[in-house]
């Protein structure tokens, strides 16, 4: 472990044993799950695997249990500071999730979710900061690689780790998805495997973070998840870009101003292509049917601007489906996810939500990540990567605000540690 993240900060030794046995609890639920290897319900072309109930009695347990036992530890530690933990932004933003029962059509079925969505985020939000970012990330770490040595051993001995022959979509037999249920799961958790082992304070000496890297992404090649793997490759050049450039504000100027540059390139391409872009996204063949599911959101947007139909009412409502009279047909009623979670949390939330999740989940960390890396190691630049990879990757999936997926949970531990590491900062700096 000597070639690991340092425990710099002062706060962070000496920490006991039972958050660490808490937070890999917490971390066992969200990234093993209680169904591990279990047959897959049905799939839909537009929908994916839908998800476990969120009102699953079992899950629901394990989750408050395993929150309690943070809360309290958290409250023995701070006090009530310990509500300063979790930033205001995400505070406002979860109180807004909440609020929309009231207008949403099933009351119900949105304080189930939103109350899933508050125990997640301020169990992480805590449980970092109990830990320390660097240690939190580490065990992170590790629990990432035992899941790829599981989901290799899983190949050739338990069937369901692979799409079978009763899959509607043909695309998707024999795709690789070790212990999750769909092969999109599978790649955005290998590609996740990927970031971290490749960022170290070590560099090119890094030899064991590499090769896990390197079996992560053969693990990601098998699953064919073709937006995990391009969003990795993107990610990983923005985190390389980060710790080369991050140093003085010179470089960064020069990085951002390049950046500006080839966004407005990107810009001015889309413009000239308008034409072809909406022809593409009007066909609902395109996309693997995405483009269907967006069209659809999009005019149940124009629609309901600002408030949204509840927060949770987008996936498994069947006919309570926001997206249902503005579909022909009743495939909709089976869709697990919106495939862009952009537009998801405008469907569900609405404008007014939407402001708030992107103040709370890319502004505000955003702005954290725009101070130099004076560090100079590999943690800052891996918090970027991931950072980087959950915006993109919700161009195609839907990850915001998704209770336990994920890359939504990676997200909340960027955020959690960028945080975390602002007020250690702030307390050194006081000494």
């Amino acid at each position: 472990m000597a070639n690991e993240y340092a425990l710099t900060y002062p706060r962070v030794a000496g920490r006991g044993l039972l958050p660490v046995l808490s937070f890999i609890g917490l971390l066992l639920l969200i990234y093993v799950g209680l169904d591990a290897f279990s047959p897959p319900p049905e799939v839909t072309q537009y929908g994916g695997v839908p998800e476990a109930s969120h009102g699953d009695v079992l899950r629901q347990i394990c989750y408050l249990s395993v929150a309690a036992l943070i809360g309290m530890m958290a409250l023995q530690r701070y006090g009530f500071d310990a509500i300063r933990i979790v930033p205001l932004s995400m505070i406002v933003l979860l109180a807004w999730c909440v609020a929309s029962a009231l207008w949403a059509p099933e009351t119900t079925i949105v304080l189930r979710r939103a109350g899933l969505e508050v125990v997640v985020v301020i169990s992480l939000f805590l449980s970092v900061e109990l830990l320390g970012a660097e240690r939190a990330f580490l065990i992170w770490r590790w629990l990432l690689a035992a899941i790829l040595l599981v989901n290799f051993l899983s190949i050739p001995f338990i069937a369901a780790a692979r799409h079978g022959g009763s899959e509607i979509d043909p695309a998707l037999v024999g795709d690789w998805r070790g212990l999750y249920g769909h092969k999109n799961m599978a790649g955005a958790v290998s590609a996740l495997t990927a970031i971290v082992f490749l960022f170290s304070r070590n560099g090119q000496r890094n030899w064991i973070g590499i090769l896990i890297a390197l079996a992560s992404c053969v693990f990601l090649a098998m699953t064919h998840s073709k937006s995990s793997a391009g969003f990795l490759v993107v990610a990983l050049v923005c985190g390389l870009l980060y710790r080369l450039s991050w140093r003085d504000g010179l470089n960064r100027a020069i990085l951002v101003l390049c950046g500006a540059i080839l966004a407005g390139g990107l810009v001015l391409f889309a413009l000239l292509n308008a034409a072809a872009i909406s022809r593409a996204l009007e066909d609902p063949a395109e996309f693997t049917g995405r483009a269907e599911i967006w069209a659809a959101e999009l005019r149940y947007i124009a629609d309901h601007p600002l408030l949204g139909a509840g927060f949770g009412t987008f996936t498994d409502t069947k006919a309570q489906s926001p997206l249902h009279n503005y579909v022909s047909g009743s495939w909709v009623d089976a869709v697990s996810h919106g495939h862009n979670g952009y537009l998801q949390v405008l469907v569900t939330i609405g404008g007014i939500g939407f402001l708030l999740a992107m103040l709370a989940l890319a502004a505000a960390p955003a702005r954290r990540l725009w101070a130099l890396d004076l560090r100079g190691d590999g943690f800052k630049p891996m918090l970027i990567a991931i950072f980087v990879f959950a915006l993109l990757h919700n161009f195609m999936e839907s990850d915001f605000l998704e209770g336990d997926g994920v890359t939504w949970c990676a997200m909340l531990l960027v955020i959690a540690a960028l945080s975390t590491m602002a007020r250690e900062t702030e307390i050194l700096t006081r000494r």
